[in-house]
């Protein structure tokens, strides 16, 4: 059911590292905030892209999921969000929020220290 895949994605996103992810209630999407690290957002300005959109592009590169980055939804300065849905079939959610915890890892980790 459309619940069973919001609160398990909920939970996986707040789950993962700087994300948080509010209740998400009524609405088709999750909405969550990513912390990045400053590197993410020194490469990001050297690519000539808003911080979210440079996390949104690089998730898609390498691993084909498509997220929609906060910044055209007029968040707070300085914070970054994506849009994401939990539409993908039931028996397919722990494969994109596996594929999207091993990425989110692995870009943290890549740009932690830069």
């Amino acid at each position: 059911s459309l619940l069973v895949r919001a609160r398990k994605l909920q939970d996986a996103l707040s789950g993962m590292t700087n994300v948080t992810c509010s209740p998400i209630n009524g609405a088709l999407y999750a909405f969550p905030t990513i912390g990045l690290p400053r590197g993410a957002v020194e490469a990001a300005k050297l690519a000539g892209m808003p911080p979210d959109t440079f996390y949104a592009v690089e998730l898609l590169d390498a691993t084909g999921i498509c997220v929609v980055p906060g910044n055209g939804f007029k968040q707070q300065q300085g914070t970054y969000h994506f849009r994401t849905t939990f539409l993908p079939a039931e028996e397919k959610m722990d494969m994109v929020i596996d594929k999207l915890r091993t990425f989110n890892e692995g870009f943290m980790l890549k740009y932690a220290g830069t």
